[in-house]
């Protein structure tokens, strides 16, 4: 509906008094402003841009410098929009519509945990997102091998968030930090083996308090294990195999 179009239904409906308080109003004054006008108006507040009919690039981007938040309000927003308000922080990206791979980089390389926020994120984007927090493949559906390993040499407890972890990848836990046995269901004898082997004292008590294996169950009690020396555990394990 054209303005004039507007006016006329205003009046009809609500009178002539009616209409002339919209013209007075603020928003009407910036929905007709000249651009120098919308870009005093968003400047002081970057939201306004929600008044402003068709803005320009060079409002939209003023206003998303003076609030980030602006970008929810701009139909359609240039890819330049777009990292201007990825730049800012990562969680604006969950405004923008079909971000492309580059805004899903940047957007990720501000707030890792912004990839919560993106549909059908690339290989490379997860990379990212995992090597900047292992926690952060929480929020990725089909976790890949290569993805999980990225994930654990950059913090071993973010094995309590993968699915299904592969043997190599509770091994390469385990061995950077043995205490994330907790988090593993059915451990292999390969994996208990290289701790009695390869761990302290602390840690294979740890690891004979949280689970419960056939390997030992089938060799030794647990409640005769937990109280041994390490060597002892060694000896028992290599007489037991």
């Amino acid at each position: 509906m054209k303005l004039s179009e507007l006016k006329e239904t205003v009046i009809a409906i609500r009178g002539k008094e009616k209409w002339e308080e919209i013209e007075n109003s603020k928003i009407f004054k910036i929905y007709m402003a000249p651009e120098e006008e919308q870009l005093k108006v968003v400047q002081r507040d970057g939201c306004c841009i929600k008044y402003i009919k068709n803005p320009s690039e060079k409002v939209q981007l003023e206003a998303i410098r003076e609030n980030v938040d602006a970008i929810k309000y701009i139909k359609n927003p240039s890819e330049e929009l777009q990292l201007e308000a990825v730049r800012q922080t990562g969680y604006a990206i969950k405004y923008i519509k079909d971000p492309s791979e580059k805004v899903q980089l940047e957007a990720i390389r501000k707030n890792t945990d912004a990839i919560q926020y993106i549909k059908n994120p690339s290989e490379e984007v997860q990379l990212e997102a995992v090597k900047g927090n292992g926690y952060d493949i929480r929020y990725i559906k089909n976790q890949s091998e290569e993805l999980q390993l990225e994930a654990i040499r950059e913090n071993a407890d973010a094995i309590q968030y993968i699915k299904d972890p592969s043997e190599k990848v509770q091994l390469e836990a385990v061995k950077k930090y043995g205490y994330v046995i907790q988090y593993i269901k059915n451990p292999s004898e390969e994996l208990i083996d290289y701790i009695i082997h390869n761990k302290n004292l602390e840690v294979i008590k740890y690891t004979l308090r949280h689970i419960e294996n056939d390997l030992f169950e089938k060799t030794f009690k647990l409640s005769e294990l937990r109280n041994k020396t390490l060597e002892e555990i060694k000896d028992l394990l290599n007489k037991g195999k």
